[in-house]
């Protein structure tokens, strides 16, 4: 929102309640003389950074979308339920009463392994056969000894002990996943490439459709505070601005818009939900090391602009100021003799 605007309103609105009346300066000094003012209580003049901040819309949900897509053939005798989480040497679903089980790896399987293979992908496999406790070299190549860990695994999972490892048995992923969406559920039958789960990571962020306009609301690694359902408050980092626009809205209403995506501090109390709306306060504007007052400190003067009223002792003056930035209920000014320290009146509420 406008700073200026946001001045204006408040000064409008603490003139109606009373709280200051107009004032008309007198002379060249810069006394005044208020008329009907109500009582005051008193405020310092602070010196430091003054952040403004503009609100948009997002929705609380998870990073990583993704499809899963398994080797397996035959019908689904065991599918999870919407919104559990898997981490590795777990079952993604059962096909044919077998276990589909989820390592972990960026590079998708696409062949059998067994003894003779070599590859960033044999690798990949022994990796996760040692961080699951089997005695394993991990290196590029299936040798006997990774074969006999093969057959050990197999045995735990009540696969069958043949020491490789095909795509019927195992999918990587990036990482631990919570399902979204079971695409094949239990009783249906499935085959090689067919779409079996849509999953997410577990890792919780905050989404904006920015509109493309605002788009320098949002930087890259900038902090940001989010307000959660509950009304819980908590702080997060951009993480992600998208650098293609996208299209949406109405043929009458079109609308114009940039993906940003936050991560959110580790303590956030987001709880279980999923595609809860959020609201997202984006810094607008920064100011450093500014002197500033209470937004209510600020009194509408006849002549015009703004001034406030500086308290020395029992001794009151009117000191027009120029306005600046808005944020956090203060407002910068500058004035004749104005510094840090210095107290001005504020109405009492």
């Amino acid at each position: 929102m406008n700073a200026k605007k946001i001045v204006a309103g408040a000064v409008a609105a603490t003139v109606a309640a009373g709280g200051a009346a107009a004032l008309a300066l007198g002379g060249g000094d810069g006394s005044a003389r208020a008329q009907g003012a109500a009582a005051l209580g008193t405020a310092q003049v602070t010196r430091g950074d003054l952040v403004d901040t503009e609100e948009v819309d997002g929705t609380l949900t998870f990073a990583g979308e993704e499809t899963v897509r398994t080797g397996a053939s035959g019908v689904v005798t065991a599918a999870p339920e919407e919104g559990r989480s898997i981490g590795r040497g777990r079952s993604l679903l059962r096909v044919d009463d077998r276990p589909v089980t989820l390592m972990y790896g960026n590079l998708p399987m696409y062949r059998t392994l067994s003894v003779g293979a070599e590859g960033t992908d044999v690798r990949q496999l022994e990796r996760n056969l040692d961080a699951l406790g089997y005695d394993v070299t991990v290196d590029e190549e299936f040798t006997s000894a990774t074969a006999e860990a093969v057959r050990r695994w197999q045995d735990d999972r009540g696969l069958p002990e043949t020491g490789r490892v095909d795509p019927s048995q195992a999918v990587f992923l990036p990482g631990a996943v919570r399902v979204k969406e079971v695409k094949a559920p239990k009783g249906a039958r499935t085959s090689p490439g067919q779409p079996a789960l849509t999953v997410t990571g577990t890792r919780r962020v905050v989404h904006v459709d920015l509109d493309a306009g605002k788009q320098d609301l949002a930087k890259k690694g900038a902090r940001v505070t989010v307000e959660l359902p509950g009304g819980h408050r908590a702080k997060g980092t951009v993480s992600h601005v998208g650098s293609v626009a996208e299209q949406s809205g109405t043929q009458q209403d079109p609308k114009t818009t940039v993906d940003v995506e936050i991560t959110l501090d580790g303590n956030a109390r987001t709880g279980g939900l999923d595609r809860a709306p959020v609201t997202v306060e984006l810094e607008s504007e920064r100011r450093a090391n500014v002197l500033s007052v209470p937004v209510e400190a600020l009194l509408a003067l006849r002549e015009g602009g703004f001034g406030v009223e500086v308290v020395e002792g029992a001794a009151r003056r009117i000191v027009p100021v120029r306005t600046g930035a808005f944020g956090g209920g203060r407002v910068e000014v500058t004035g004749a003799g104005l510094r840090e320290g210095v107290k001005v009146g504020v109405p009492v509420t």
